[in-house]
């Protein structure tokens, strides 16, 4: 039996970071990238000789004298190799994507960069998008509630909404148009999460519109907001795929689309507004229909020129206020509530058998730079892209000339499961951080 190779991943941003972070405000001033990389090297390989020193304590067989260590000029040199084949068979593209991006520190951050503390409060709203146009596959379900026919939505990031291309629903869940009958008494609207502000559309004097929320939410909706709805007729979401809307802000139509499993009942309206510069999801659901990557924030936070008058608001501050505000003043807000990490809501949606109305609890996650300690967002950038497809099947055919301990971890069906169970993960972790709804 040969011995081990010990194998270190000896250069990351982890290692840059402690290394920075043993450095007083004085010495970082002075500090140059070069200088930052022979300061982490030196750390990097002082650590691995650390590592041998206890394997070797613990007995382990190696061969000590060759470790494996990315920072080694061949590591490089073969890194560089693979990535200029890629290059050359068209592998490498450049595209615009949405990325953890941190304001304070002006750059992407990956996943394993991010803190999720407690106590994080986000501004949430209930929002209005007034529907245009109903595709004919609707066969005239819809056409007797224009013009006051409106999508209902709900999200955690007011200020995404300028770069809103979409709203998306689940084509498998039922939906339902209700009609807003009357403002119930402010003593009967149901106590939430801090100061609640209910918006214009359900103050004015006139007509209230029609809204379409998930079927199963109106109770919920119908305690959260204080009002009494009444369903007027129902239909499957994938019925209200290729309606249009008049966008809140630039007053350009917009598609109503099919989104993914991450459409659920658990809260908010059963529709989604979709910002593919500003969210993961969104980003995959923009793609299927090649909706715009929109995103009008600059490295430092801010609105840029695109998003008009809120030019220069910083987006997690006095923008997100400006774009809630001016959203009220356009009819376009039912409520606006503080939105918290972790508080239990009372919805009258039912009660048990003790007569005891019901509790639910929402988590709401939301994802901190771990240098500054301050909140990111979610923004489109430029970026670098590899495409796995072109030769994903060769790399599976590449896995039958290898020897594998156990035999039963060659099959491919397993690899593939693992892969999907990865991407599931992943999906889920996005859901979680709360970085778009």
């Amino acid at each position: 039996m040969a011995p081990g190779t010990l194998s270190c991943t000896s250069s990351n941003v982890l290692i840059n970071y402690v290394v920075l972070q043993s450095m007083d405000k004085d010495a970082r001033k002075e500090l140059t990238p070069l200088k930052l990389r022979a300061k982490a090297a030196k750390f990097a390989k002082e650590t691995v000789h650390s590592q041998m020193k206890s394997f070797k304590r613990y007995g382990v067989w190696g061969d000590w004298d060759n470790p494996y260590l990315t920072l080694h000029p061949e590591y490089e040199a073969a890194q560089i190799e693979v990535f200029s084949q890629m290059a050359i068979n068209g592998y490498i593209y450049r595209g615009r994507k949405p990325v953890h991006w941190s304001p304070s520190s002006r750059t992407a951050l990956a996943e394993a960069e991010l803190e999720y503390p407690d106590g994080h409060v986000s501004k949430s709203i209930y929002a209005v998008f007034n529907v245009v146009s109903a595709p004919s596959t609707s066969n005239g379900l819809l056409e007797e509630f224009f013009p006051n026919l409106c999508l209902a939505i709900w999200t955690t990031t007011p200020w995404t909404v300028p770069a809103n291309a979409a709203v998306a629903v689940n084509a498998k869940l039922q939906y339902a148009v209700t009609e807003v009958l009357e403002l119930l008494e402010e003593s009967s609207v149901v106590p939430g999460s801090g100061k609640r502000r209910l918006g214009s559309l359900l103050k004015r004097e006139e007509r209230k519109p029609y809204l379409i929320v998930a079927l199963d939410l109106v109770p919920t909706l119908e305690a959260k907001w204080g009002v009494k709805l009444a369903v007027k007729k129902t239909l499957l979401g994938s019925v209200l795929e290729s309606c249009r809307y008049i966008h809140p802000i630039n007053k350009v139509e917009c598609p109503v689309v099919v989104g993914g499993d991450y459409i659920t009942t658990e809260s908010g309206t059963g529709l989604v507004h979709t910002a593919p510069g500003h969210g993961q999801e969104d980003y995959v659901t923009g793609l299927k229909y090649g909706l715009p990557v929109i995103s009008p924030v600059g490295d430092d936070g801010k609105f840029t020129e695109e998003a008009g008058q809120f030019n220069g608001l910083d987006v997690l501050g006095d923008g997100n206020a400006a774009v809630v505000d001016y959203l009220d003043d356009q009819l376009a807000i039912i409520m606006e509530e503080p939105y918290s990490k972790l508080k239990s809501f009372l919805y009258i949606t039912g009660r048990n058998k003790d007569q005891t109305d019901i509790l639910r609890t929402r988590k709401h996650k939301y994802p901190y730079d771990w240098r500054t300690k301050k909140p990111t967002i979610f923004r489109a950038t430029e970026q670098w892209f590899a495409s796995v497809e072109g030769f994903r099947q060769a790399a599976m055919d590449a896995i039958g000339h290898v020897t594998w301990v156990p035999t039963q971890i060659r099959s491919f069906n397993l690899l593939f499961g693992v892969i999907d169970m990865l991407k599931a993960n992943r999906q889920e972790v996005l859901r979680l951080s709360g970085s778009r709804v």
